[in-house]
């Protein structure tokens, strides 16, 4: 997608648009030694998340979730364990290109527990803001049901979530 893609994420939307794919995507729940989650604010919808993005051909889910957060974010990482798979069919995301939908994907999403290894904080064309939240203070922030699913799942559950 460009970034000139509009993203709408539905939650729970019973008129939401019907899929039209599905495509597997990384994700990286990143805590720094402090204990501060990693976010960025995405500019085609100005919600904040978690660094994510769409597997590549010939990569594996961790690289793609270290490819995704050095890209958006600047930050280098080290996976680690599950947070979770994430294939609920409740979160539909509608890509709107030159006012017209584009793709209305379901998305199937393997997050992974990561920590900073280096890099710098940094904007991106799919970073309008990158910084460290404390978790008590993420619900200050706009994050979509459907990822902040994964940022709880990822700080208080001992096992991996799959839907």
């Amino acid at each position: 997608m460009t970034k000139h893609t509009r993203r709408i994420d539905h939650w729970r939307d019973s008129d939401a648009p019907k899929p039209t794919s599905r495509k597997p995507s990384a994700s990286a729940l990143v805590r720094d030694d402090q204990g501060r989650v990693l976010l960025l604010r995405r500019p085609d919808n100005d919600l904040w998340t978690i660094p994510t993005g769409g597997l590549k051909k010939g990569e594996t889910i961790r690289q793609c979730a270290a490819r995704e957060c050095r890209e958006e974010t600047g930050i280098e990482i080290e996976t680690g364990a599950l947070v979770g798979v994430f294939t609920t069919p409740h979160h539909v995301i509608e890509y709107i290109k030159g006012g017209r939908v584009d793709e209305v994907r379901q998305p199937v999403n393997i997050c992974l527990h990561a920590r900073p290894v280096g890099g710098e904080l940094t904007t991106t064309d799919e970073a309008a803001e990158v910084r460290w939240v404390e978790p008590a203070d993420l619900g200050n922030y706009a994050i979509h049901p459907a990822l902040r699913r994964r940022v709880d799942h990822g700080l208080t559950a001992a096992e991996p979530h799959v839907d």
